[in-house]
């Protein structure tokens, strides 16, 4: 009788002392704005073309057909990595789909322009390379060579509109991130 009692008194403390902590429980801090690291010339190259690369390979070079490198866990090279193969052209197809989300937060271009990620031809081409993204991801669970090349052709022309416009422009690496059309 002695032990149900100690047992319904610690039971109570620690009721009322969870009753205290919720109540005194602060709301959570405010989400952070993403923080900006990389300019969109560092985006491009540590980001979207390292993985339009591995769709690109995938269109001549059957993913499969790759080994795994000496050491996998640490090969620079996504198709002989610890993800190789076709796995390589999912997660490439993966990161092309999530990189859209960054090609619209608003970040520098390699000159120092502000990247027109406000305009609607923008919003429209990024829009297309997640689909292009995704079609990359879907080709490479499919393993099907034909799949991979539709995927990279919709990779090469979401890249293209938006690189003729905002970056083969008239007098180059200055002004780019300006329309030709200006």
């Amino acid at each position: 009788m002695a032990r149900f009692g100690v047992r319904r008194v610690l039971v109570v403390g620690f009721v009322i002392v969870m009753v205290r902590h919720v109540g005194f429980a602060q709301a959570p801090p405010p989400a952070a704005q993403p923080r900006v690291y990389a300019n969109m010339l560092q985006l491009m190259r540590g980001v979207l073309y390292p993985a339009s690369n591995v769709i690109f390979t995938a269109q001549s070079d059957d993913p499969a057909s790759f080994k795994p490198g000496l050491r996998p866990s640490t090969s620079p090279d996504p198709f002989t990595s610890a993800y190789g193969g076709w796995e390589a052209v999912e997660n490439a197809g993966m990161a092309l789909a999530e990189s859209a989300n960054l090609l619209i937060i608003p970040r520098q271009c390699g000159n120092g322009r502000p990247a027109p990620v406000q305009n609607a031809d923008w919003q429209m081409w990024v829009q297309e390379l997640r689909t292009a993204g995704m079609a990359a991801y879907k080709a490479g669970q499919a393993k099907n060579a034909d799949t991979i090349l539709e995927a990279a052709g919709e990779v090469a022309e979401a890249c293209l509109h938006c690189h003729q416009k905002y970056r083969q422009v008239t007098g180059g690496f200055p002004n780019r991130c300006q329309s030709n059309a200006g």
